[in-house]
């Protein structure tokens, strides 16, 4: 059946078909501009129409469009999914404290808490002293350029404890040795920032001593020196804001970055490092308050600048595989019911007493404390143990998320 309606199409004539065609856009722009003035003059009218307006007009956006995860740690468990987009709507922003859910948002279940009250970071937040600034190691790749160097001087004016090493070409020097060399000297974290066609494009985040470790994809870098008007950064502690951190994993990942700057930040200095959430991307960002007047502030960016994205996350530090180590001998299981010579039975009772010793006065036989003899080394494992890694396949559709 024909359409009813004139299609300009139809008109043979080249230069009337595009004279009518511009006619008939016209109109209808003339006519969507009638119908908002009409509604916005019945709205300055009853200002009610305008909020019941905005309300029923919410544009579909992947963010409000998130598939639930029940994962979040805003979220009740008794809580359907006809009220998961309220849930997942509720960014959280957190500071430098060591809460990142906002007041008045669901509380947490009680094993969520528990874990959260053991978790890696734990002592970061109740030993920790608040003005002094962790110390963080920061290396490169072997084989590094000068554009590497540079990204890494920007990293160390960022942390406030940091410190940059040139990373020594060869073996022996494999991220997880290097791990475990500064774990022994008292480095709390260790980034790797990785290069490729002499270009970085990866950060590995370690967390000493036992990790876990992050390894992230890394894109977008604008150097401080390349962004006009930047402002020029000081010594102070900056004030830390973690926006959008709504999942279990999302908020392991917001604690790592926590635990690299001090607790408490120096507000005289006016600086603020902004890490925020987006559909998985994490835009890096540092600026500076600029007070105009009394009643408005300004923010002038001090950078660098670049984006992040979790690629996985492994429980301990980076395993270094031993190819040329010999193969473990066998061990055989030790049965009780096989009889035991009488010299065998004394050694093992002089054993039992000088462990009761120690136990008692706290020293051995030979009056030494236990606590003086030297501290074994952190050793890497030799497999990594992946606690989150991201595969093509969990990226169903575009409105999944994961932190």
């Amino acid at each position: 059946m024909p359409s009813a309606r004139f299609e300009p199409s139809s008109i043979k004539n080249k230069v009337k078909r595009q004279e009518i065609a511009r006619k008939l856009k016209r109109e209808k722009r003339q006519r969507k501009l009638q119908s908002r003035l009409a509604i916005a003059k019945a709205e300055i009218a009853d200002p009610a129409a305008k909020k019941k307006r905005l309300v029923q007009n919410v544009p579909k956006t992947l963010d409000n469009q998130r598939e639930f995860d029940p994962s979040a740690l805003t979220a009740d468990p008794r809580q359907t999914r006809d009220n998961a987009d309220s849930i997942s709507s509720h960014p959280i922003e957190g500071s430098s404290g060591p809460s990142t859910v906002p007041p008045g948002s669901v509380s947490m279940a009680p094993e969520t808490s528990a874990d959260i009250d053991s978790d890696p970071f734990a002592s970061y937040f109740s030993d920790w002293d608040p003005k002094a600034p962790p110390k963080v190691l920061i290396t490169t790749s072997p084989k590094a350029t000068k554009v590497t160097y540079n990204f890494c001087e920007e990293l160390v004016d960022v942390f406030p404890g940091a410190e940059f090493i040139r990373r020594k070409k060869g073996r022996g020097f494999e991220m997880g040795r290097i791990a475990g060399w500064a774990a022994d000297r008292g480095y709390q974290k260790m980034l790797v920032v990785n290069e490729d066609v002499k270009k970085p494009n990866a950060i590995t985040l370690i967390h000493l001593p036992d990790g876990p470790t992050a390894y992230f994809k890394l894109t977008s870098i604008e150097l401080s020196k390349r962004i006009s008007g930047h402002a020029r950064s000081t010594a102070h502690f900056p004030e830390l804001v973690l926006n959008n951190f709504v999942t279990r994993l999302g908020h392991t990942v917001g604690r790592m970055f926590q635990t690299m700057f001090p607790p408490m930040p120096q507000f005289q200095g006016r600086q603020v490092v902004t890490l925020h959430n987006q559909r998985d991307f994490l835009f890096f960002r540092r600026h500076r308050y600029a007070f105009r007047s009394t009643e408005k502030a300004a923010l002038q960016e001090i950078g660098p600048r670049f984006t992040l994205k979790l690629r996985s996350l492994r429980t301990g530090l980076p395993a270094v595989k031993e190819f040329g180590e010999p193969s473990t001998q066998l061990e055989f299981d030790e049965f009780d019911d096989v009889p035991v010579d009488e010299g065998q039975a004394e050694d093992k009772n002089s054993d039992r007493r000088c462990a009761e010793k120690v136990d008692e006065g706290g020293k051995g036989e030979d009056g030494e404390d236990p606590e003086s003899k030297p501290k074994e080394k952190t050793k890497p494992p030799a497999v990594d143990e992946y606690q989150w890694e991201w595969k093509p396949q969990l990226e169903t559709t575009r409105r999944t998320f994961f932190l």
